[in-house]
């Protein structure tokens, strides 16, 4: 018997790969698990490599094209033959046991329908790990006061677990999310509405309208080697554009045409407001949040067009 299976998808990121598997070997003990690669239609020869590094001890999908982030772990979950299955980025590796550990959360309570760690950056640093708050108008006025909000009511509990004890939270990043497979059963797979991000935000959204709680479990430990590569300076216009998309897609699912205009006008007042900031004082990140108005128009016009 399977006790957890672990999907990892690929897309030209094959090093980082072979690092996590191996983190995941290494550290895992007194659990039967398996490893399930799904690679996006890469060009970095990992279907050899990994074959050549690990044999049989993992099994491999290649997909003839990128569908996206959530669609390709879809296809991971065909296959899976876990009780729990955990959903791991190319781009972590283990510090601990962790797969036990979250594994043995999911199965204490039948109330817990997913969990995830805690995420530290290359320094070992904490990092994101998870949002006490789904997107909502209430999301968008937090981040439209920098997050202050959030920060006098939670402190620096509000993205990482500092407490050593198990806490809900709304949903976990889609680094380390570990499921039910019965709860996949229940509220479905990832949503193909969703090529990259918000994907996982919509899954756990779901999980808790079915009435089952998301745990952050802080003794699982786990490096995130990308959670500081999307920087404000850098402008990439492709992600942005998947983000904008996906954030107006989360909100016309799951919300009323009248809160998500409110939202999308908060969001709106948010950008414009740096745009002003950062024109008197950093230029870099002025030509940034006017990017991100422009493609945050576009994606509204599309996203409110189309018939979901």
């Amino acid at each position: 018997m399977v006790d957890v299976s672990i999907i990892i998808v690929n897309y030209n990121t094959v090093n980082l790969i072979v690092d996590a598997i191996k983190s995941v070997i290494q550290m895992t003990m007194d659990i039967n698990f398996e490893v399930i690669v799904v690679d996006n239609c890469s060009s970095d020869n990992s279907k050899e490599i990994l074959q050549n590094e690990f044999q049989n001890k993992i099994k491999h999908i290649a997909l003839p094209a990128n569908i996206g982030f959530g669609r390709a772990n879809n296809e991971g979950i065909k296959i899976a033959q876990g009780r729990n299955i955990l959903f791991l980025n190319p781009d972590t590796i283990l510090l601990n046991n962790a797969i036990k550990i979250l594994s043995d959360t999911l199965d204490s309570d039948e109330q817990i329908g997913a969990c995830g760690g805690n995420l530290y950056d290359e320094n070992k640093k904490p990092t994101h790990s998870y949002r006490m708050i789904f997107p909502s108008i209430y999301w968008e006025i937090n981040d439209l006061l920098s997050r202050i909000p959030e920060k006098i009511i939670l402190g620096k509990n509000s993205e990482f677990n500092h407490t050593y004890r198990e806490k809900k939270v709304a949903y976990i990043t889609g680094a380390d999310l570990m499921i039910k497979k019965s709860v996949i059963d229940q509220v479905g797979i990832f949503s193909p509405l969703f090529f990259m991000y918000y994907e996982e935000t919509d899954l756990c959204f779901r999980i808790k309208k079915a009435n089952f709680n998301i745990v952050s479990v802080p003794n699982a430990k786990i490096i995130h080697l990308e959670s500081k590569s999307f920087a404000k300076e850098t402008i990439n216009t492709t992600q942005i554009k998947m983000s904008e998309e996906s954030r107006c897609t989360y909100y016309k699912i799951h919300y009323s045409a009248l809160y998500k205009k409110i939202a999308d006008a908060i969001y709106s007042i948010h950008i414009h407001s740096r745009i002003i900031i950062f024109f008197l004082f950093y230029k870099k990140k002025y030509i940034y949040w006017k990017t991100v108005l422009d493609i945050f128009k576009a994606a509204k016009q599309k996203c409110d067009g189309n018939r979901i």
